[in-house]
């Protein structure tokens, strides 16, 4: 059983880091992912779901989709680390592309657009970004990868319901989609892959110490 893994980088970690913060009571916890050793774990979940035997499994790598601010100093550095090192652990693929600034949001009463916090204990300039792509580019390469065999069955941990088209698609084509997910969100994808498990069950195991 052939298992490739597709991770929605941002999807996956704040929603981790909100769902641990309440489950340990500390605010604005971020979880440590061994990123290393997340792919071949979230591909023996699900080849538990598959009733596949662990000893059949072939792990096909882990494909991370991401984002990044090129304008402030954390951007920067984030980049780095997902380019040079994540990039660089062995069967890891990532895709990381900058974050464009929004459109300035504009006064309903006056019509003009609203480019400082309003607030006159900060009045800072809002440089608000957005990611644009990466849903595109996890799809694409969920199709592409389907479409040339390089997988029998795919984890794919997003909660987004805008891939249930995709993951429809590739089970009509005879691929296996298995959601890592967060119950109750994401149920909408969940009720169209195949399988699906609950990440919070493996926080543990995907810790780095």
């Amino acid at each position: 059983m052939r298992i490739a893994v597709f991770i929605d980088y941002w999807n996956f970690q704040l929603t981790l880091n909100q769902k641990a913060s309440s489950l340990r009571h500390i605010n604005d916890l971020r979880v440590k992912v061994n990123w290393k050793t997340l792919g071949p774990l979230l591909a023996k979940q699900a080849c538990g779901i598959l009733g596949c035997d662990v000893a059949e499994l072939s792990y096909q790598g882990t494909y991370i989709y991401t984002s990044f601010n090129p304008l402030t100093e954390e951007g920067k550095k984030f980049k780095n680390w997902a380019t040079t090192w994540l990039d660089r652990q062995p069967g890891v693929n990532v895709q990381a592309r900058e974050r464009r600034r929004k459109s300035p949001q504009k006064c309903p009463a006056c019509h003009q657009e609203i480019t400082h916090c309003p607030h006159a204990v900060c009045g800072e300039e809002i440089n608000a970004t957005e990611e644009k792509g990466v849903d595109t580019f996890l799809v694409t390469d969920l199709l592409r990868l389907g479409l040339s065999d390089s997988y029998d069955a795919a984890v794919l941990a997003s909660l987004d319901a805008d891939m249930v088209p995709a993951v429809e698609y590739m089970q009509t084509m005879g691929k296996k989609i298995i959601q890592a997910g967060f119950p109750p969100q994401g149920m909408t994808l969940a009720t169209e892959c195949w399988g699906s498990f609950d990440v919070m069950k493996l926080l543990d195991q995907l810790e780095r110490v």
